[in-house]
């Protein structure tokens, strides 16, 4: 069968599902997700989840964490670590100065797997889940360096990016019937019966 191989990028899925305002779909069962999203022929590798650590504030740091060990209760699922970076921003209009962080890394970390595992011969197709246009250059080295293969873009919802839609071999949108079906039961249980709980803000 089709090998797939799915890399997730975390914060460009969870700024579309705010900008949709659908809080309820961040409590997202990423493998059912993406398994909706195969072909009947087609069987699912592996998936990678690319994010960074909340720090502040705390309630949004707990959140994410608790999501974090739902997600490692999927079976073939991996999860890669980025970092923020601190910026000093001055108002132009008042002279406020305020902190601001950018995520970083994740651009990188996912064109680093993605080649990896192309050339280490883990995929046929691999399913990109994001819109950010800096993921052009990898997906077009895959093309080109490995003609039978295929990268299928995923857009997260509200976001979309007319540079990778023309250099993948097609694309999908992650939309609302598939996140409906995705969604964790408010309760998922560890291997070590601890429980984790659906975050109130999250339903």
């Amino acid at each position: 069968m089709p090998r797939v191989i799915a890399y997730i990028d975390g914060f460009n899925l969870y700024y579309g599902l705010r900008a949709s305002r659908w809080q309820r779909f961040y409590w997202l069962n990423l493998r059912q997700a993406t398994l909706h999203l195969l072909k009947p022929d087609q069987s699912l590798v592996e998936i990678k989840y690319f994010t960074s650590l909340v720090t502040t504030p705390q309630d949004k740091s707990r959140r994410q964490a608790t999501f974090l060990e739902a997600l490692s209760t999927l079976p073939a699922f991996s999860i890669h670590y980025g970092h923020y970076l601190a910026d000093t921003v001055v108002c132009r209009q008042c002279g406020h100065t305020y902190t601001t962080n950018h995520e970083k890394m994740t651009d990188v970390n996912i064109a680093t797997e993605m080649l990896s595992d192309a050339f280490t011969d883990r995929f046929d197709t691999a399913l990109l889940c994001s819109a950010d246009s800096d993921l052009v250059g990898p997906v077009r080295k895959v093309h080109q360096l490995f003609p039978d293969k295929h990268v299928i873009v995923v857009f997260p919802p509200a976001r979309h990016s007319n540079a990778l839609k023309q250099v993948a071999s097609g694309y999908l949108h992650l939309d609302r019937a598939t996140l409906t079906k995705s969604v964790f039961p408010d309760q998922v249980v560890k291997p070590d019966g601890f429980v984790l709980h659906r975050p109130a803000d999250w339903r």
